[in-house]
């Protein structure tokens, strides 16, 4: 009898002993499966190999910590960007901190000739970033769109007019405020000045300029798998003149565009690695040129897109509703595109002098 009662006891504690084991190994399965990273982004796990799939959480935009520009993890995401004007020319490459922005802006600043930079640091936080290039007119918009902190040094008259207004938070190299700014005397000027992100954000305090940002995140691509290849047009050549001249060549594998300027890599001076966007935007508008040296790019209103994404050509329309609004940006069924989490380059082109060329595997 007391063999049994022990049997029964023994088989009972069996059983229980079992369920346990099995529900273990569901969970830690499932930990195998998905796991939740520190950012709040989860990364889907097969049999503890990583693919290399983005599933956004569907929480609030406070609670996913991600750049309102590149939709990237940020500890950074509420500050306001720093847009800074940077230069285009051969003479200035290779920039420093030009791969770490998360937006950067190309036009031409003389008609149908030289190009300038506009370029936004949150994310990231360069040790340097120059050369740095004086200001125009046409750019200002765009970083008050973007609730920016506008860098510069000096300015072509339109853009220091501007500026006198108070119509943006600006900090100028000229003045050189709180010793922000430096030379290298290595480098021929102009193309000699720089900067750090915490020699801005040491200005930006000092001047009690607003440092937090309520700017509206761009709509992102919430699941995309990097392993699948993305194939889709090969390269696209932007004819701005001469040495200005861009190309971007489509990498399959990585499902971004490899920048090169005048045919030569675009370098980041800070990592000697390829400057690489993960979407790209052409934007179509007109522009005229004033005082026979400036080109007064149209920016408030709306033009012609093409957007280069995962390999694929979106056509559609930019937007930009007045000097505040940020600029925006639509398919031809007037929804937002949703852009890749990552980097992006706007090129703004006038098709009466330059052009974009697709060319198609």
């Amino acid at each position: 009898m007391i063999y049994n009662i022990f049997s029964q006891y023994f088989k009972k504690y069996i059983f229980i002993a079992t369920i346990i084991l099995f529900l273990g190994i569901i969970f830690f399965s499932r930990q195998d499966l998905i796991s939740v990273d520190s950012n709040n982004q989860n990364i889907v796990i097969e049999n503890n190999k990583k693919i290399n799939q983005l599933i956004i959480n569907t929480q609030s935009q406070e609670n996913k910590k991600i750049s309102p520009l590149s939709g990237l993890p940020c500890a950074n995401y509420k500050a306001r960007p720093f847009a800074v004007m940077m230069a285009g020319d051969k003479e200035a490459r290779p920039l420093s901190g030009i791969s770490m922005a998360d937006i950067v802006v190309e036009a031409p600043v003389i008609t149908g000739d030289i190009t300038r930079y506009m370029a936004l640091f949150l994310c990231e936080m360069p040790a340097e970033i120059g050369s740095l290039r004086s200001a125009r007119d046409d750019f200002i918009p765009l970083a008050k769109g973007w609730d920016a902190i506008f860098v510069h040094w000096g300015g072509s008259h339109f853009a220091l007019d501007t500026l006198k207004k108070k119509v943006i938070d600006n900090i100028d190299a000229l003045t050189n405020p709180f010793q922000t700014f430096y030379r290298k005397p290595s480098i021929p000027a102009p193309h000699n000045g720089f900067t750090s992100y915490d020699k801005l954000k040491n200005a930006a305090q000092s001047f009690n300029f607003k440092m937090e940002s309520t700017l509206t995140p761009y709509p992102f691509l919430t699941s995309f798998d990097l392993n699948k290849k993305h194939s889709g047009f090969a390269s696209l050549v932007i004819t701005y003149a001469g040495k200005f001249k861009v190309k971007y060549i489509y990498d399959e594998e990585n499902g971004n565009y490899q920048r090169f300027k005048n045919d030569s890599p675009e370098i980041d001076k800070l990592t000697n690695k390829q400057v690489v966007a993960d979407n790209i935007l052409v934007l179509e508008t007109s522009s005229k040129q004033i005082e026979g040296q400036y080109n007064d790019l149209k920016v408030i209103g709306e033009g012609n897109l093409k957007a280069y994404i995962l390999g694929k050509e979106i056509l559609g329309k930019w937007k930009k509703d007045n000097y505040n609004a940020k600029l925006t940006f639509f398919d031809n069924q007037n929804q937002e595109i949703a852009l890749k989490p990552g980097k992006t380059w706007i090129q703004f082109i006038d098709p009466r002098y330059e052009e974009a060329i697709y060319y198609q595997k």
